[in-house]
């Protein structure tokens, strides 16, 4: 589940909203261990994920770098090679 999580921080352009939110919800499904919770956990649940998502937010806003920022076409090729390199081309 967490391998979707990505690096949000130091990319150009900027994580989205929607990224970070999507990262959170994976954070939260490995924490609980419910990839779907239940109607009587759906309210813990997605109030969790509104909570991660703002911390995270938070946490990304207030990060400081003098590194250059990262571009996300080049990095998901990179992702791309070393994914051919471990487990071989797609058929």
């Amino acid at each position: 589940m967490c391998r979707n999580i990505k690096t949000l921080f130091n990319f150009e352009p900027p994580a989205t909203s929607n990224e970070v939110r999507a990262a959170s919800l994976q954070f939260v499904r490995k924490l609980s261990g419910f990839n779907a919770p239940s109607k009587t956990n759906e309210a813990a649940f997605m109030l969790a994920v509104e909570e991660v998502t703002a911390a995270a937010q938070k946490l990304l806003d207030s990060l400081v770098t003098q590194a250059p920022s990262k571009n996300r076409e080049i990095e998901a090729q990179r992702a791309r090679v070393r994914s051919i390199k471990r487990f071989g081309e797609k058929k």
